[in-house]
């Protein structure tokens, strides 16, 4: 039996010592060391031993285990070092290379024509609100004086989400100036953005979901004037002085006397092109003076309080302001698009 655990040791140490991969290390430890490994045939055989011969060559089976298990420490060590080493070689930085340049993004058009109506208007005294895109029909329609049969409501227009016709996604952020007359002290002065959706069909100034602005001013002595000043002030604001605007009389349910407001194409001038679709004009905004049926459902006399209110998309005043001529453009996120600005 010594000469049996003698030739296992030098076998065991010189197979350990030229292993080439941690799977051949791991069949060696199995064939030397494992159930039915040679070391452990060997100790089986101990019981035919002598009492007398056993405590000598049970010392011997231990100093041989813990060599093999020593080797098999060692060669594990090293095969991580060449592998480590391995791995640097491979992934080594040639920092001599030039590296490549990060591009900075910037704030796409929209959002930097949104900025720049916010300053304006916090320039003005007014508060920015925000509020929810599923929204109640009661606020979005009969609050705002749009009473059943409107054609606003119907389900052609406007994305449901019951078939009772109450949950809805908003289809402008009026409901936000119901809000601020239920919860905010008079006067009042805000704008609030967002995005609102209506089942329009895409085109080049159309989309199902777009954004808006709402504006609305509360106070004692609010005239048109004050409205058409104000909107004259942010035209001129946004797209340079000497902006040539125009209203036109409209209707609108939540304010009497109502208008709309274009502002001159800015990709023929005025002339007529596929832009303004031949009119030389683009619809800016619409407005008007608040209805005194919405100021009373608010609980706000109109023989003492009156006010003015506009809605205005987003995107077609970004395309003024930055001379875009599709609004489908602004959605496409193209870079090569995005880049321009």
């Amino acid at each position: 039996m010594k000469e049996q655990l003698a030739k296992i040791k030098s076998e065991a140490l010189a197979a350990f010592g030229a292993v080439a991969s941690p799977a051949a290390l791991d069949e060696l430890r199995v064939k030397y060391l494992g159930k039915k490994g040679e070391l452990t045939a060997v100790l089986k055989q101990m019981g035919r031993l002598t009492p007398e011969e056993r405590p000598a060559m049970g010392a011997l089976a231990n100093e041989v285990r813990a060599a093999l298990e020593g080797a098999i420490e060692s060669a594990s060590k090293k095969l991580e070092a060449s592998a480590m080493e391995a791995r640097l070689k491979a992934e080594a930085i040639d920092v001599t290379v030039p590296g490549k340049p990060v591009k900075q993004g910037h704030k796409h058009p929209m959002y930097s024509a949104l900025d720049e109506i916010k300053d304006i208007f916090v320039g003005m005294g007014f508060t920015v609100l925000d509020g929810p895109e599923v929204e109640l029909a009661e606020l979005n329609f009969d609050r705002l004086n749009a009473e059943e049969g409107h054609p606003s409501r119907d389900w052609s227009d406007t994305f449901y989400f019951d078939e009772d016709s109450r949950v809805m996604l908003r289809s402008q952020t009026s409901p936000m100036q119901v809000r601020a007359m239920d919860t905010m002290p008079l006067p009042i002065r805000i704008i609030a953005p967002g995005r609102v959706y209506r089942k329009d069909e895409v085109d080049a100034t159309h989309s199902p979901m777009f954004h808006q602005v709402e504006g609305m001013v509360i106070d004692k002595n609010v005239t048109m004037a004050d409205l058409k000043g104000t909107l004259n002030l942010l035209a001129e604001e946004l797209f340079g002085k000497g902006t040539v605007t125009r209203f036109r009389p409209h209707h609108f349910p939540f304010t009497e006397p109502s208008c709309e407001m274009d502002v001159q194409c800015h990709k023929c001038g005025g002339a007529g092109c596929p832009t303004c679709k031949g009119e030389g004009w683009i619809e800016l905004l619409g407005a008007g003076m608040i209805h005194p049926n919405v100021l009373r459902m608010a609980g706000i006399d109109p023989e003492e309080w009156s006010g003015w209110a506009f809605g205005m998309g987003l995107e077609r005043t970004a395309m003024r302001r930055f001379k875009i001529a599709d609004l489908r453009l602004i959605f496409e996120n193209d870079v090569r698009f995005l880049e321009q600005f």
